[in-house]
């Protein structure tokens, strides 16, 4: 079955359970398949010369594709993006909730009809919605550059990388591995055999030469590592956060970074403050703590995370006291 085909009928599918974003896959390929077709009706009739030369092609440069392709398949990927952002990070809100809040969280809208085995299967469809989304962008982009003998499809990737919507390198995508890879671990260590589906079929954490990856095969031609290591400690995350670039750092090392407290947040970090590693700026405002990847690490690294930990608690109380007392000195002018 060609892709074309496979994607319709799984969004279709999709569609009739919930409203789901998607490509437009067949619209876009028909908007190349009419360009190739004028471009070529003008070409023959102006010069069979340059016609013979470059074949079925449309220009390097189209200003009929570039003005409505991208523009067009630009705004699809922002709403698949945003959709799996915000279902994904509902869905491991509700299982990290405890207390009230997960009680809340239960009987509020349709989430009271959802049992354990349901919040898994959730998962899991996200996790096919996600990779089935990443292989139809990747597709039409590569048709993009067939029919205009260009990388210019390539470029626009690394655009949309720049501009922060590319679906695999979503900071959820790496919790809910994360997510997946702490079921397998909780199911063991309780001896409990569950016949819930698996969100991923091949997703692991690595070490190499004592630095963590986080690794996943979504597919045969897809694969996802994450390192793990934060490139300002050189050390395993701890406290991990995702900065809207999708970099990954300790938490209160990307508070140094940004030249705020832990008191203070990355929510109050100046908008010209850059990512330490790709130099992008305003990217601590919309940072994302990764839960399911610290519970993850806590428990794969026990030793280094108890250290970790006495060590990070001692810095935070100092750096508490050191703002409550300028805080106390503002007040009263000492």
């Amino acid at each position: 079955m060609k892709f074309c085909k496979k994607y319709e009928e799984y969004m279709q599918g999709q569609k009739e359970k919930k409203n789901l974003p998607g490509v437009g896959f067949k619209k876009l390929k028909k908007i190349l398949k009419k360009c190739r077709r004028d471009h070529v009706s003008s070409r023959i009739a102006l010069n069979e010369a340059i016609s013979q030369q470059h074949g079925n092609n449309c220009p390097r440069e189209c200003t009929v594709c570039d003005g409505t392709f991208f523009p067009e398949l630009l705004r699809e990927m922002e709403d698949v993006v945003g959709w799996f952002n915000e279902n994904a990070q509902k869905l491991l809100e509700l299982h990290l909730a405890s207390g009230f809040k997960k009680c809340f969280a239960w009987f509020k809208g349709n989430n009271r009809k959802k049992d354990h085995l349901g919040l898994i299967q959730e998962g899991k469809d996200l996790v096919s919605y996600a990779l089935i989304n990443a292989v139809a962008i990747r597709k039409i982009l590569k048709k993009y550059d067939k029919i205009h003998e260009s990388s210019q499809g390539q470029a626009f990737k690394t655009q949309v990388q720049k501009m922060r919507i590319e679906i695999l390198q979503s900071p959820w995508l790496c919790e809910l591995m994360a997510f997946h890879i702490n079921l397998k671990e909780s199911q063991k260590d309780s001896g409990a055999v569950l016949a819930s589906p698996a969100l991923f079929d091949g997703c692991s954490l690595m070490f190499d030469d004592g630095k963590p990856l986080l690794s996943c095969d979504l597919s045969d031609s897809v694969k996802v590592d994450i390192d793990l290591t934060c490139s300002i400690c050189l050390d395993t995350v701890f406290d991990p956060i995702a900065l809207t670039c999708g970099h990954i750092y300790c938490y209160m090392c990307a508070c140094a970074a940004a030249s705020v407290s832990v008191v203070d947040g990355l929510k109050t970090a100046d908008p010209s403050e850059k990512c330490p590693l790709c130099r992008e700026v305003g990217v601590y405002k919309g940072a994302v703590h990764l839960d399911e990847l610290s519970i993850l690490l806590r428990r794969s690294c026990r030793e280094y995370w108890e250290e970790r930990r006495k060590t990070e608690r001692a810095e935070r109380l100092q750096q508490a006291k050191d703002y409550w007392d300028n805080q106390c000195r503002s007040f009263t002018g000492i």
